[in-house]
């Protein structure tokens, strides 16, 4: 019989440690850089984009709890086929790609305790903080939602302290509306920080270790954007309220940590770099989890090769082990500043892919069309924001995310065609 180790407050921690990693430390800086002091906006606007997407989460897992998550309600909407089979090989690409992001971002702030040390270190940081949560992960969902509310009630503590002092600092003439950008770029900014809530659908993969997923995986869900949603507003506002943009974006590998500097000094720089390397961590911790569990998945309805589905040591962690190697290949060889772009692309596809999926099984979850049709158009408007920023300012961008959806939906219709292989997926009632 299979424990359920992860109550509410675990499964709380894997949300928040999914999203905050992503949004504060990895993305904020590029997110400035766009949205100006204005960049709080953005970050409340993508946060409702994704809480109207919490609620067919919440109801798809419910019906159907998995520790595919998304993976379930894609093949449970779509039938299993090429189109379920290309969102899902795209979503585990995208965790790919985001777990890439936050081990650079983890060796970026880890670099700022070793000025002078030379450059390879990164690679090392990078390499190493993955192989440490691939340990972790191997022991179990225990493992994982223990060592996840460890460091998430850190991290939240050390952010929240760092924005209610911040707070008290304030210059308000950084703040003034006369210095807000165009309004298209705080919808741009809002696009491009969707990756930063992107963590919320993991706490479905770990819907099968729940106690009692029918009402923990709700409020989990609910809880958690609605926690970050506070978190990331008032960081932002602290640090754009503290620190001139033209030095957040020359600082903005660590720009939170040196917005610290005015009201903290150099030791709050050292608290804020610590709890980057705690949030950054948290965020591959449960990034990874679900990642896993997502290439089993796939594997397991034979969407992609048995390799993927092949027992280890006898433990149920198929694809770990691949998906890690792969995205300490990604971290070490590619530049990954612009990819967050292509990250919130390929989460606003698949999120809103779920939300259309769920609106087919409405009858069988109870779901709300008009908040199921809320969400969709939200992504897809959103999705149609960030295209439009690519298309005018990085268009190397907008041909990676064509290459990634053909990439995603041909390998899937090459590997049914040559394998020939037999469905394996039975829809449930």
């Amino acid at each position: 019989m299979q424990d359920k180790n992860i109550g509410l407050w675990s499964a709380i921690s894997i949300g928040v440690g999914g999203m905050v990693g992503a949004g504060i430390f990895s993305i904020l800086g590029t997110a400035c850089q766009i949205g100006g002091n204005a960049v709080y906006i953005s970050f409340i606007i993508a946060g409702v984009v994704a809480l109207f997407s919490t609620y067919s989460y919440a109801k798809l897992g419910v019906k159907y709890p998995s520790a595919g998550g998304p993976v379930e309600f894609l093949v449970q909407g779509f039938g299993s086929g090429i189109i379920s089979g290309g969102l899902n090989i795209m979503l585990w690409l995208g965790y790919i790609i985001a777990l890439s992001l936050y081990a650079r971002a983890f060796a970026a702030y880890a670099m700022t305790f070793f000025p002078h040390a030379p450059y390879f270190l990164t690679n090392i940081f990078a390499t190493g903080i993955i192989l440490i949560f691939v340990a972790v992960d191997f022991i179990g969902a225990k493992a994982v939602g223990s060592s996840e509310l460890f460091i998430v009630t850190i991290k939240v503590g050390i952010l929240v302290f760092f924005a209610v002092v911040g707070l008290f600092f304030l210059k308000p003439e950084l703040l003034s509306p006369s210095k807000f950008p165009h309004i298209n770029n705080i919808f741009f900014a809002s696009a491009i920080v969707f990756l930063a809530y992107e963590g919320f659908g993991l706490i479905t993969n770990a819907a099968e270790d729940m106690k009692n997923p029918r009402k923990t995986l709700p409020k989990a869900l609910y809880l958690s954007v609605l926690i970050v949603i506070g978190i990331y507003v008032g960081v932002s506002l602290a640090v754009v309220g503290n620190l001139p943009l033209s030095d957040i974006i020359k600082a903005k590998d660590y720009a939170l940590a040196e917005a610290a500097k005015p009201f903290l000094g150099l030791v709050g720089f050292k608290i804020i770099a610590i709890a980057a390397l705690l949030s950054t961590s948290s965020a591959i911790n449960a990034t990874l989890y679900g990642g896993a569990n997502v290439s089993y998945m796939i594997a397991k309805d034979g969407e992609l090769p048995g390799l993927f589905d092949r027992k280890i040591w006898h433990r149920g962690r198929e694809g770990l082990f691949i998906t890690a190697g792969l995205v300490i290949v990604f971290a070490n060889v590619f530049d990954l500043s612009k990819i967050a772009m292509l990250g919130s692309a390929a989460f606003l596809i698949i999120y809103g892919g779920v939300n259309l999926g769920h609106l087919k099984l409405r009858s069988k979850t109870g779901g709300n069309i008009f908040l199921i049709w809320i969400a969709i158009i939200g992504n897809l408007v959103s999705l149609g924001i960030l295209i439009y920023y690519l298309i005018r300012y990085s268009i190397v961008t907008l041909i990676a995310l064509g290459l990634v959806l053909l990439f995603s939906f041909s390998a899937e219709w090459l590997y049914v065609k040559f394998t020939n292989r037999e469905l394996k997926i039975r829809i449930k009632d």
